[in-house]
């Protein structure tokens, strides 16, 4: 059982570093997976950035999701396409259920971002983000989105999830990191000792130390490689021991 969201995204971010990745991007799904993500992002020393997703639900039930929007430059829209053949959903029928959710979208784009266009994975290794996996099906609908963007190699980091739905994430994704997979998985909520309801402002506090945060560590880096060749120069010829 993890402390809270913070807690596990520490303990996520050390089993990340050990795997000694090349350029990686952390995404975070948001509401959940932000302060996850924000943790993982200052472990790893790597950018930061959200990955949202619009789940489309099918006529009557929307909770099974037929389609998925996913933010990006441009957006993208993913279809499960099982769950359309077996509604016998025409391309009109789609085009409508997609463009009822698209406001929502928008909604949190601005919310959430502004005007701050999504960072470029392509080459990059991408590490997706959330504060634990169910059923896999939003994380699933990210990776296909994913996949587009020419990653050098998606990982999806979850602290917890069910065994089985980790055996259906490794196979879209590269890798699966997941700290705990209990036999007998309930809500995601009894897996943490604190699981706050997140609200917008939540995320984009969040998002915003993390970036404040990122901005620290570059200067201070930029510091002490500046402070290391000025040492360096000081250090007369003649005096260096041989």
């Amino acid at each position: 059982m993890f402390r809270d969201r913070e807690d596990a995204g520490v303990k996520l971010g050390l089993e990340l570093n050990r795997l000694q990745l090349q350029q990686p991007i952390v995404l975070a799904l948001p509401r959940g997976g932000v302060p996850v993500a924000v943790e993982v992002a200052r472990a790893l020393n790597a950018p930061l950035d959200l990955l949202v997703v619009r789940k489309v639900g099918a006529p009557g039930n929307p909770e099974l999701a037929v389609a998925a929007i996913v933010d990006g430059d441009p957006g993208e829209v993913v279809l499960n396409r099982e769950i359309v053949e077996a509604y016998a959903l025409d391309e009109g029928e789609l085009r409508v259920l997609i463009a009822n959710e698209r406001p929502e979208l928008e909604r949190r784009r601005s919310a959430y971002r502004g005007k701050t266009k999504p960072i470029s994975i392509a080459g990059k290794t991408a590490i997706i983000v959330d504060d634990g996996a169910a059923t896999g099906t939003t994380m699933k609908i990210a990776i296909r989105a994913i996949k587009r963007r020419s990653p050098r190699e998606i990982i999806v980091a979850v602290p917890v999830s069910p065994q089985e739905t980790v055996a259906e994430l490794a196979c879209e994704a590269d890798r699966v990191v997941c700290l705990s997979q209990p036999g007998q998985f309930r809500a995601l909520s009894y897996h943490y000792m604190r699981f706050p309801q997140l609200s917008d402002s939540d995320v984009v506090a969040a998002m915003g130390e993390a970036g404040r945060s990122q901005t620290d560590r570059q200067h201070l880096s930029g510091q002490h490689a500046a402070g290391s060749k000025v040492a360096t120069k000081t250090i007369p010829r003649n005096n260096r021991e041989k």
